[in-house]
């Protein structure tokens, strides 16, 4: 059993994510500093995750016929090409702001088949470190959590010295080294299971992954949960967080320790997943976990702490989104057929991500109508009653482990 192959997963994942974090702070606050319009920053939201949602419908097929560790390294260096044309332009010819939409754009139109494809590809790695699903998805998903954490307050604190434009050097860089990994630590075989089935229509393969989601009930159930989830949350990260920090604390560094201490803590209750996860009950965790993570997030800046109470306040949060992904991951990994995963896993991750470009410019025209704080309490709502669904769908009754082979 060899454990390199997983190791260089996790590294090129965490590199990535790392140098995404930096972006996704990095563009927000340079469009909100330099125009001052919520509304440019709710699009510039909208641009960034729209095309997330139409390669990740779209690219799950290409990954299986591409291969998954091909696609992964293909993935990586185009957005690192896209992200290094930011700074360029700016500081050479000049960002028109439709320009920088568009780089916006195709840059996450290529982050999706990317993420897909190392995603896909985790169940086989696993099985060579002889790992359990419950501990490697923990670990996979803890080591996304630790590169937000580390991230988050990184950017903060780079915008700050060395502005905006140029710290999307480094997430260039970050691409490139992701890519490199992936080339030396992951075997070639691990390319996917799909290629008996590469002569069918392309739209053929797409409809089939779209198909099994929606007629797998536990998995459909999952999807329209984290569909209004991640629609409130984009809301939060692209809109709500960077307005709290830029007109409540008056502090960039605030907007960075915020989601950094989420992130540490987060990582903190992935790792304690890691560990005793295949023993808890998940609806039960899945729930109370959620419920903490989530809303308790938005009536807590709807309160209007300063930035101590602030930065305390995520890190408490951060403990119960803990064993989120590990649980919702597994599950998918559990029902899902190898040969159908790239596919399948593309069409859950346009499904559940499907609102999150609506997000940010629901955001953003809630703050601009009714204002920062009743926008936090309503968002907080609206995710309280998803976070307490599973007790009641029926669909969740198929959560549990399936009988050992």
């Amino acid at each position: 059993m060899s454990r390199i192959p997983i190791a260089g997963l996790l590294a090129a994942n965490a590199i990535s994510i790392t140098g995404n974090r930096l972006t996704q702070l990095a563009i927000p606050w340079f469009v909100l500093q330099s125009t001052g319009s919520v509304g440019k920053t709710g699009l510039v939201g909208f641009f960034s995750l729209l095309p997330f949602v139409i390669s990740s419908a779209l690219g799950g097929v290409v990954v299986d016929r591409l291969g998954w560790r091909q696609a992964s390294i293909v993935a990586d260096l185009a957005s690192g090409g896209t992200v290094l044309a930011v700074p360029i332009l700016y500081h050479t010819v000049g960002l028109p702001f439709g320009v920088l939409l568009a780089l916006v754009f195709a840059g996450a139109l290529l982050d999706a088949p990317g993420q897909t494809a190392r995603e896909a590809m985790l169940p086989d790695l696993l099985d060579q470190a002889g790992m359990t699903l419950e501990r490697g998805t923990s670990l996979f998903d803890g080591v996304s959590r630790g590169a937000n954490m580390i991230g988050a307050p990184l950017a903060g604190v780079l915008i700050a010295v060395v502005g905006a434009t140029n710290v999307l050097v480094l997430d260039a860089v970050t691409f490139a080294i992701s890519a490199l990994l992936m080339f030396l630590c992951v075997p070639r075989s691990v390319r996917g299971h799909a290629d008996e089935e590469s002569d069918e229509p392309y739209f053929v393969n797409v409809r089939e992954g779209f198909r099994f989601l929606w007629q797998t009930p536990i998995v459909r159930a999952l999807v329209i949960m984290v569909l209004v989830t991640n629609t409130l949350d984009a809301g939060m990260g692209g809109v709500l967080m960077p307005v709290y920090a830029k007109d409540v604390l008056n502090s960039v560094v605030a907007l960075g320790l915020m989601a950094g201490a989420m992130g540490l803590t987060a990582l903190a209750g992935t790792l304690v997943f890691a560990w005793i996860g295949h023993r808890a009950p998940r609806v039960a965790t899945l729930v109370i976990g959620f419920t903490l993570g989530g809303p308790v997030r938005f009536f807590f800046l709807a309160a209007m702490p300063g930035i101590g109470p602030a930065v305390i306040g995520f890190a408490i949060c951060g403990i119960g989104i803990g064993p989120i992904n590990p649980i919702l991951g597994t599950i998918g990994y559990e029902r899902v057929p190898p040969a159908l995963r790239a596919r399948v896993f593309g069409a859950l991750s346009a499904g559940v991500m499907a609102g999150a470009p609506l997000g940010a410019l629901l955001a953003a025209g809630c703050v601009e109508l009714a204002g920062l704080q009743e926008t936090l309490i309503a968002f907080g709502l609206v995710y309280l009653a998803c976070t307490l669904s599973p007790l009641v769908v029926p669909a969740w009754r198929g959560a549990a482990r399936p009988a050992p082979a």
